[in-house]
This record gives structure tokens, sequence and C-alpha cells, in this order.
């Protein structure tokens, strides 16, 4: 276990390489004065009147390796540039919005996957009857609806009609005097563990409704690929051979069949959390929810180059570490996969 883990961590590098050179490579397409923001450090030098100072010390007229190594180096020392979207060096944006979607997106993943799991195991059980049926069609019905399109209509029945919840992370006024419990940009869980019911309360207030969008879009994938495989699982010889020694189906289902059908449900839940990290966007933007998501969105729409390429890392860097975790937990589950 130890050399596949090993194996697959020495891959990170050259594949964060590679991911490094095509980001740099695409901002080549832009002139050397956008591209110099990407290497100031505050406000000021982000102004016109330096730029031409930051095109002569970082070379960024030389070729592309000149280029590259200068850039790589003042990634290593945290220097990604300076937003003008958050009014901060990117580096520390990242760290203030980061938390907030990470939240997001745990949330989302722990209530998509027990609902997904749960629903998808119930129809397989059931197959061909009215539940599953009817968990069919409104699974496709679900699956046919864009995020965008689910939230605009909560945002105009649930925030604009019946003014039940509001947009954002939390209660301005309940910020300022319940006393957050820290200062790193977690909330959720902090709040939790330190018994603050009131921001806790309010915090699932903001989150419901962005959680149960997303739940309503992408569960419906889920719910189909641990159908399907549950079906059959329940088909194999040693599942008929745990029927015939009358075994309960609970007993049957939950210690014989749902390990096997694991696999291909983790692939899914590992592409879910990619989507819900970086492909928060959307979601962060409808819900006006302060991640990185809504900063990448605003940033885009300024021309806020250095914003975007942090996002740009940021997304890379996330689909390649939750692939890693997806291909141990694959080794942990099916063993053979290790000696392939």
């Amino acid at each position: 276990m130890f050399t596949f883990i090993l194996r697959r961590v020495l891959q990170l590098p050259l594949i964060l390489f590679g991911i490094s050179v095509l980001i740099f490579g695409l901002t080549q397409f832009l002139s050397a004065d956008i591209r110099a923001a990407s290497f100031a450090q505050s406000e000021k030098q982000a102004q016109p009147a330096f730029i031409a100072g930051i095109i002569e010390r970082y070379h960024l007229d030389a070729d592309f390796f000149t280029q590259y190594r200068i850039w790589l180096e003042q990634v290593f020392h945290g220097n990604l540039g300076y937003s003008r979207t958050a009014h901060l060096p990117v580096v520390e944006a990242l760290a203030i919005k980061i938390p907030a979607t990470m939240e997001l997106a745990l949330v989302a993943i722990v209530v998509i996957a027990l609902f997904g799991i749960s629903v998808g195991i119930l129809t397989a059980v059931t197959r061909n009857s009215w539940f599953d049926h009817t968990i069919r069609v409104l699974s496709i019905i679900a699956y046919g609806f864009p995020t965008f399109v689910v939230g605009i209509f909560v945002i105009t029945v649930f925030y604009g009609i019946l003014q039940w919840f509001e947009p954002g992370r939390i209660n301005t006024i309940l910020s300022l005097t319940a006393g957050l419990p820290t200062t790193d940009g977690f909330l959720f869980f902090p709040s939790l563990f330190a018994g603050k019911w009131d921001i806790v309360l309010d915090l699932i207030k903001h989150l419901f409704m962005p959680v149960l969008t997303l739940t309503f879009v992408i569960s419906p994938q889920l719910i189909q690929v641990v159908r399907s495989n549950v079906i059959d699982v329940l088909r194999q010889d040693y599942v008929r051979t745990a029927k015939a020694k009358g075994l309960p189906t609970t007993a049957i289902v939950v210690k014989h069949a749902l390990r096997n059908a694991l696999i291909p449900v983790i692939t899914v839940l590992g592409s879910i959390l990619i989507g819900l990290l970086s492909g928060s966007i959307i979601t962060e933007t409808i819900f006006i929810y302060p991640g990185v998501g809504l900063w990448a969105s605003q940033a885009a729409q300024t021309i806020d180059i250095p914003s975007v390429i942090g996002f740009a890392l940021f997304a890379a860097t996330t689909v390649t570490l939750i692939n890693l975790l997806v291909d141990i937990f694959y080794g942990i589950i099916d063993p053979r996969i290790r000696y392939e």
C-alpha cells in the first residue's frame, strides 16, 4: 500500500509542473503590460506608472523559458500579484476566500452523498417498483436543469417573494455582535465545536438554499450510478448464495453488495467534489456567497488577470489533489488495483 501511495504522490510534481506551464503559456497571449500586474505586490505597484519598471525587473520581454523561471520563483515565494478585485495580494485573497468555498463544498458533498447513495440503494433494492420509476423520472428531469436556472428560480421565490432567506454567508449584524470564533476564514465548524449555536443556525440558514440547489441538480447523477452498480452486484453468485442462506436483504446490501459497488461511486463523488470546489463560480455568483468562485467571477468581469491566474492555479491544484485522494481510496477499497 505504501508503494502504491508513493507512486501516486511522486506523479504529483510532474502533473503540477505541466499545469503551471499550461497556465503560464496561456498568459503569453496577453501583452507585457497586462502580464506585469501578476508581479505587483501592492495596489501602488499595480498602477500604470510602475508597469515599465516591473517589465524590466522581471524580464517580461525575454524568451518564454526565462519568463517562466522568474514567474515560478515568484509563485514559490508566494507572489501571485495584486488583486484589484479584493484590494489584497492574490495569496491573501485566496486565503480569505477559500475557507468559505470549502465549507459550502463540504456541507454540500455530505448532503449529496447521503441523499444520493441512500436513494440509489433504495431504487436498486426496489427495482421496477413505483418508487423506482418515480425516482428515475424525477432524476432525469432534475439532471436536465442547469444550476443557474434552478438558482434563479430559488432566488426569485424563496429570497424575493417569500423572503425566507437572505443572500451571503452570514447576517451582517450577527457577524458584528456575536463574536466570530475564528480569524482564519472558517466559520461553520469552529462555531459548531465552540457551541455558538446562534452563528451555526444563521450559517445553516445561508447555506440551505445553495446546498439544496446543488443537491437537486447533482444528486441524480449519483443516484443513477449507485442504482446501476448495486443492481449489478446483487446479480452476482455470492449474493445469490447469501440470499439462499436466508440472510436479510439489509445485511446482504450493507455487508456484501455496497462495498463492491463503491468504486464507481467514489469516482463520481470525487468528480462532484472537484466540481463543487473548482466550479463554484455559478453557485456563489447566484447566491452572492463570498467564496473564491464569486471573487473569480468578479475578477473576470473586470479583467483582473492576477486574480484569474490565482483562481486557475487553485482550481488546477484542487483537481489534482482530489484525483490523488480518489486513487488512494481505490487502493484501500480494492487491493487488486495496487498490483496493476
